[in-house]
């Protein structure tokens, strides 16, 4: 992990930036259907939980990070499709955290599948199971693309043709 960390120092504002911003994205996409942040347009019907702050704070700083790899270090430098493929990883664990910090009654899926007093007694008791998942497979991914960028880069290609 020292590493992780060591790459995490010599980023460049920019990437910084984009943390920053998409974290404040996360905690507002996350935050405001599930009524975490107070607003006038959805509602909740349970009460929220003593995890769920520290499980969206943890799920946005993962996400912003994870998605601040994704910024080039500098634009003069070509991209790499097989780097740049999206992380379906970091896409599960913010979905799991979604989940996980969302009114148990109010999700959908889960009441119809298991009806109001089914969603409170079998789905609420797993959603810190699911904010565990998808802390995890967050950290999993930003780690996996992390120490990506330590790794020896493969040296460009050269035409064969002009060399003749």
């Amino acid at each position: 992990m020292t590493g992780s960390f060591a790459v995490l120092r010599a980023w460049p504002a920019r990437r910084w930036a984009a943390a920053l911003a998409a974290a404040g994205a996360t905690v507002l996409v996350v935050g405001v259907p599930t009524v975490l942040v107070p607003n006038p347009v959805f509602g909740r019907e349970v009460p929220v939980t003593w995890w769920a702050w520290p499980v969206l704070l943890l799920t946005a700083t993962l996400s912003g990070l994870l998605l601040a790899t994704y910024v080039r270090t500098s634009p003069a430098l070509p991209a790499d499709p097989d780097r740049d493929r999206p992380s379906r990883l970091g896409a599960a664990g913010g979905f799991l955290g979604y989940l996980a910090v969302g009114c148990p009654v109010c999700n959908k899926v889960a009441l119809l599948a298991l009806g109001y007093t089914g969603a409170l007694r079998w789905f609420a008791p797993v959603q810190p199971l699911l904010a565990a998942a998808g802390l995890a497979l967050l950290g999993y991914a930003l780690h996996r693309r992390l120490r990506g960028e330590v790794a020896c880069p493969l040296p460009a290609p050269t035409d064969v043709s002009s060399r003749v």
